[in-house]
C-alpha cells in the first residue's frame, strides 16, 4: 500500500536530518494518512479511503465528498479519485434521468 493520499495525491517527501555538527543524513517525511469512511450522498453509501488529515479538512470545508469531487479539476485528482468522481457523476445522471 503506497503512502499516498487518495484525493490530494500528497505523498512521501525526502530531506535531511541536520545535526549540530552539520552532518546530514537522509530522512523521509511521511504524510499523516488516516483510513476514513466518508458518506457519498449521491451513491448513498460510505466510501472507504486513505486520506491525509489535510484532505479530510478540505472535504469537510467543501461540504462533503460529492461537493469536493465536483469542484476539483480532473487534472488535480489521482486515478482512484477519478474513478470515484466518474461513479458519482454516473449515479447523479441516473438519478436525474429517473426524476425527469
Amino acid at each position: 500500500m503506497a503512502r499516498r493520499c487518495a484525493l490530494t495525491g500528497k505523498a512521501v517527501l525526502t530531506g535531511n536530518n541536520v545535526s549540530h555538527a552539520n552532518n546530514r543524513t537522509r530522512r523521509r517525511f511521511l504524510p499523516n494518512l488516516q483510513n476514513t469512511s466518508l458518506l457519498s450522498d449521491v451513491l448513498g453509501e460510505m466510501v472507504r479511503l486513505r486520506l491525509s488529515t489535510h484532505a479530510i479538512r478540505t472535504v469537510e470545508h467543501n461540504g462533503g465528498l460529492d461537493a469536493f469531487l465536483k469542484t476539483t479539476r480532473v487534472s488535480a485528482l489521482p486515478p482512484e479519485a477519478l474513478r470515484l468522481k466518474k461513479r458519482i457523476e454516473k449515479a447523479e445522471a441516473k438519478k436525474a434521468a429517473s426524476a425527469a
